[in-house]
């Protein structure tokens, strides 16, 4: 009667833990998000990349040769004023002239033009700046699609990564439920004691745990790459199952593309050339700065305590002006050993960044051969584990090994299934990177 009661005990609990299995990865009714669907919602939809293409857009627009100072200025003006006045006048024979209230008006108007005609270059050399500004807002705009794209596809990959390992801890659970099985039917022939179903179970009940802070995980990362598709963090969709490697990838082609094309040197660059260009604009201080100016303007007055109670007059002016830096202080001298300054300062982030992108690519292609090694032998690995497993699981069913040992094949083809899975992620994170620091990620 005992034996009754704890075997419908055991049925019942396997029968609970059977009814909550753990959610698929695979959402029903729901399309699968490729890469390439991925990214081309991020090229639309990003907000950094947005930012960055206003900011270039910016930059664009002042390249002008207006906007440095090359242009002359036209403005017109108008001004009018009105007064109401109560004159007394005493003349030279004594005799007093008094006007109450008198309404006096002034009309002026014309246009003016002011232009800089030389400043000591400083206009030539603010157009170079501009220049320089809109390549650098181009170069930026590049590095944040191609780092955007990078980390689309290494959290894109992390998914599928994640899904693989989710199928691997549902196949051992799928063994932990033969295992219960198995067991309780051995208790029921009195072949073991009631410790092995004890076992079985725990062993259920903790994968089914591991599982589910996987799915977990895979939940919040689903999350993580809605947030950088800027859409709907709950958006439900599906992955891709396999993670494609490019495995011909050379170290001396890498250095190579990257002295060329890495935006960070490209940046470091363009910033060398601007603290240049500073210094040729503090230079040009040195030098007069000579302009010219010309109107024409009409005046129109009326003032009745006046020798002349009408006035009207029109005419062209004009005039040059110039001046020149004699003594400011040293203030001078002080800015351009400033700006020398900046351009040393500038040539050693140069040397610096190159130093540590030499050193980044050394890391990320060692980590890159390391992956394809551990892939290599893995995927072998994987194989052997699984039909380990399989003949453990049938000599635990006909009672030839422990508990135990059946619980390391378990361990063991977890393991190797997750070596094998984090080696490919790895690769491809590695390949990923490296691609996006030599700036030839590819988009498509």
């Amino acid at each position: 009667m005992k034996i009754n009661k704890f075997t419908c005990l055991i049925i019942g609990l396997l029968a609970a833990v059977t009814g909550v299995k753990a959610q698929e990865t695979k959402v029903p009714n729901v399309a699968q998000l490729t890469l390439k669907e991925a990214l081309e919602v991020a090229l639309q939809n990003n907000y950094d990349i947005k930012l960055s293409k206003n900011s270039t857009a910016i930059a664009k627009n002042n390249v002008t040769i207006g906007n440095a100072g090359m242009l002359p200025s036209v403005a017109g003006t108008f001004t009018q004023s009105n007064s109401i006045q109560t004159t007394t006048q005493t003349r030279s024979d004594n005799t007093v002239n008094r006007i109450n209230n008198a309404n006096n008006t002034g009309t002026n108007y014309g246009a003016n033009l002011n232009w800089t005609i030389f400043d000591g270059f400083n206009m030539f050399a603010t157009y170079d700046q501009f220049k320089q500004q809109d390549q650098l807002a181009q170069t930026r705009l590049r590095d944040t699609i191609q780092r955007t794209v990078a980390n689309i596809i290494i959290t894109y990959y992390d998914l599928v990564n994640q899904q693989k390992q989710i199928k691997a801890l549902q196949g051992v659970i799928d063994i932990s439920r033969k295992q219960i099985r198995y067991s309780t039917d051995r208790f029921n022939a009195g072949a073991v004691a009631r410790l092995d179903v004890y076992n079985a179970q725990v062993a259920l009940n903790t994968d089914t745990a591991t599982l589910i802070s996987q799915q977990q995980t895979f939940k919040a990362s689903k999350v993580e790459l809605n947030r950088i598709l800027a859409r709907n963090p709950q958006t439900e969709f599906n992955v891709a199952d396999t993670i494609i490697v490019d495995q011909k990838l050379m170290l001396g082609n890498i250095i190579n593309e990257a002295q060329s094309q890495n935006p960070t040197l490209l940046l470091a660059n363009i910033e060398q050339r601007l603290s240049e260009i500073n210094l040729r604009q503090v230079k040009s201080t040195r030098y007069p700065q000579i302009a010219v100016n010309t109107g024409y303007t009409w005046s129109n007055s009326k003032n009745p305590a006046g020798f002349a109670r009408v006035q009207n007059s029109r005419g062209l002016n004009y005039g040059l002006t110039a001046s020149i830096n004699i003594f400011d202080g040293f203030n001078q001298w002080r800015r351009e050993r400033n700006a020398k300054l900046q351009i040393e300062s500038s040539k050693i982030s140069i040397e610096r960044a190159r130093t540590n992108l030499e050193a980044q690519i050394g890391q990320l292609y060692s980590a890159y051969l390391s992956g394809l090694e551990l892939i290599r032998v893995g995927q072998a690995n994987v194989e052997l584990a699984r039909k380990s497993l399989e003949i453990s699981l049938e000599k635990y069913r006909i009672g030839t090994i422990t508990p135990l040992e059946i619980r390391e094949a378990q361990r063991n083809y977890l393991n190797a299934t997750g070596v094998f899975y984090d080696a490919e992620y790895q690769v491809k994170a590695a390949e990923t990177t490296l691609k996006q620091i030599t700036g030839n990620i590819n988009i498509q």
